[in-house]
């Protein structure tokens, strides 16, 4: 949060492409970061850019607008996604399918639940079964699982029967897990829970980061949150702690720099641990 905008806005998100979303009386917009507002608090909920477009809503309707304001995509959807790899989930009447950059439904609105397009595929939900789709809409895995999550560094993870485990993209499973909890794959370490304590395994089932956390997050830009103690800190991928456990609370890594709280002040650090005010 910018320090010079927590009090003149009820909330202020983070920089993402350039702008900032902003709320002031129960209506969202956007600043530069200047602090200018460029794109005007009309809207009842705005979210962050993502691919040059940010989703909006105004009485219940969902659609996008570009970095002037311009209204891309109409507001007619009852709920849409963020943008990723040039497609943005939607739903209406309780179905959900894709659309382009231009608007156009590219994958029939069929689902009964989405996800976002993740290494060129997603998870789709239908008559209470999870399998994946291309981005043309052919279904590449079966819809047979129980539960499932978007692909990351080339697996995803599901559950059947029960069991949790990964597969790969040719929907052959390659992990079975017996863990209380697993996370996707990031970085080539997935985060594991077992008697509520975190830590991580490689993708040949090893625990190479011992379940010692109270708390941990996945990694991001090489490193993951972890708390111990009622206190936040980062690790890198062979367990080493790199920024030390003593925030009262942390984000992850993007462009370099997390979010961290300590003692009542929020501010941005950087991999080594170094104060960066945002700017």
């Amino acid at each position: 949060m910018n320090e010079k905008w927590k009090d003149n806005y009820d909330f202020v998100g983070y920089f993402s492409e350039g702008l900032a979303e902003v709320k002031k009386n129960e209506k969202y917009g956007f600043n530069n970061k200047k602090g200018k507002t460029v794109i005007p608090l009309k809207y009842d909920y705005a979210d962050s850019f993502s691919e040059g477009l940010a989703l909006v809503r105004i009485n219940e309707k969902h659609g996008f607008i570009d970095k002037k304001g311009k209204i891309v995509i109409p507001l007619k959807y009852d709920f849409v996604d963020s943008f990723s790899e040039g497609l943005a989930g939607v739903e209406k009447n309780g179905k959900y399918g894709f659309i382009n950059k231009k608007g156009k439904i590219t994958i029939p609105l069929e689902y009964d639940l989405a996800g976002f397009f993740s290494e060129e595929v997603t998870w789709v939900k239908k008559d209470g079964k999870y399998g994946f789709i291309n981005k043309k809409g052919n279904v590449i895995i079966p819809l047979k699982y129980d539960d499932a999550c978007h692909f990351s560094d080339g697996l995803a993870w599901i559950k059947e029967n029960g069991k949790e485990g990964f597969i790969d993209k040719n929907g052959k499973v390659v992990i079975l897990l017996e863990y209380d909890q697993v996370y996707t794959f990031s970085d080539g370490r997935a985060l594991v829970e077992k008697d509520k304590k975190y830590g991580f395994i490689d993708k040949k089932m090893k625990l190479v980061i011992p379940l010692e956390y109270e708390d941990a997050e996945s990694f991001s830009e090489g490193l993951a949150r972890v708390r111990k103690n009622g206190k936040d800190g980062f690790i890198d991928k062979t367990g080493k702690i790199v920024i030390p456990l003593d925030y009262d609370d942390v984000g992850p890594f993007s462009n370099g720099k997390s979010w961290v709280l300590k003692n009542g002040k929020e501010y941005f650090i950087d991999k080594k641990g170094n104060v960066k005010w945002d700017e």
